[in-house]
């Protein structure tokens, strides 16, 4: 499937030279050259790595079900399993990846504006939703316990 691969991979990699006003080429050497510069180029060059990574797992991964598949195609036996679910896995990596590098890409993504979900619920001063006081104590008399030393 290198088609849709290709439509991934750039895709993603239009939407961060749109971002950053560069190519990625010249993203990375600036990065590079000066990590601490820009945190959100840092984090987007770094999550891009990682889906690069991941694709090449993938078309791995698919490459050998292929193979697999060319020379027994019927029926699916326990390895030509195994390689399916390494490419539905890989296939799951990969477009994690690509979910995160499209966050950092967006502004507007919930959480990164206020109080959200994954940062700054609790430093706004609220109160947690349940009431967390410590639980009370019976109110019954101490029992003497035989042989205990007063």
């Amino acid at each position: 499937m290198p088609d849709d691969a290709d439509d991934v991979m750039g895709v993603i990699t239009q939407q961060i030279e749109a971002r950053f006003q560069m190519s990625l080429p010249e993203l990375r050497q600036g990065v590079a050259a000066a990590p601490h510069a820009n945190q959100q180029a840092t984090e987007v060059v770094h999550w891009h790595g990682l889906l690069s990574q991941a694709q090449a797992a993938l078309e791995r991964a698919e490459d050998a079900l292929v193979a697999t598949l060319a020379q027994d195609p019927v029926p699916l036996d326990d390895p030509a399993m195994d390689l399916a679910h390494q490419v539905n896995a890989a296939v799951t990596a990969r477009d994690g990846r690509a979910m995160v590098v499209r966050f950092l890409l967006d502004p507007a993504a919930p959480g990164k504006h206020g109080p959200g979900t994954w940062r700054g619920a609790m430093a706004t001063g609220r109160r947690p939703a349940l009431q967390t006081s410590p639980p009370m104590r019976p109110a019954t008399a101490a029992i003497p316990v035989r042989g205990a030393a007063r």
